[in-house]
């Protein structure tokens, strides 16, 4: 078979298509606050509403769920911007001398 044959097969009849490619949403992960004996609650609402952009509302409630059950679930996110903002949660806690904690959760 010579090189123009080839060609000619390649080319001939139709349209040459780029394999599709599958794209998958990313993995999202929950952000956790984590009660304590010692962070006060109006503390964890103003993280709640700096950091997560929640309403008071929701705020109140959340901190409530962490104050009553343990832990509360502050915002669900794909992975680098969990991190991001648990990194914050724990920045501010730490600058203002609060031993909040948080983690992240697949989910």
């Amino acid at each position: 078979m010579s090189s123009d044959d080839s060609d000619e097969k390649r080319h001939s009849g139709g349209v040459i298509t780029k394999p599709s490619i599958k794209v998958e949403k990313p993995r999202m992960y929950k952000v956790v606050l984590l009660n304590d004996d010692y962070t006060p609650m109006d503390f964890v609402v103003v993280v709640l509403k700096a950091i997560f952009r929640h309403d008071d509302s929701e705020a109140v409630q959340i901190m409530l769920e962490v104050h009553n059950k343990g832990a509360g679930v502050a915002g669900v996110f794909p992975y680098d911007i969990a991190e991001m903002k648990a990194s914050r949660v724990h920045e501010l806690a730490r600058k203002e001398e609060h031993p909040l904690k948080c983690l992240l959760e697949r989910e």
